[in-house]
């Protein structure tokens, strides 16, 4: 068992608000927390205003998409 610190952003589509908490606590937590999101009706793709303004304080999240929130997720 891990003892790193866990934490699961949900927002119903998941492209965009939990994709933006997730980038912000990966940039300030580094590797010393694992940060995952998810959403209860996931979108098709990021919300292209989530990633604009992500960008202006320098946090790539394009990388990321949208991902259905299951059982599995908070584990």
């Amino acid at each position: 068992m891990s003892t790193k610190p866990s934490v699961l952003f949900v927002c119903v589509h998941n492209a965009g608000r939990s994709q933006m908490a997730q980038g912000f606590l990966a940039h300030l937590a580094g590797d010393a927390v694992e940060v995952r999101s998810a959403g209860s009706a996931p979108g098709d793709a990021l919300n292209p205003a989530a990633v604009a303004a992500m960008a202006e304080v320098g946090i790539d999240i394009t990388g990321q998409s949208p991902k259905i929130l299951t059982p599995d997720s908070a584990v």
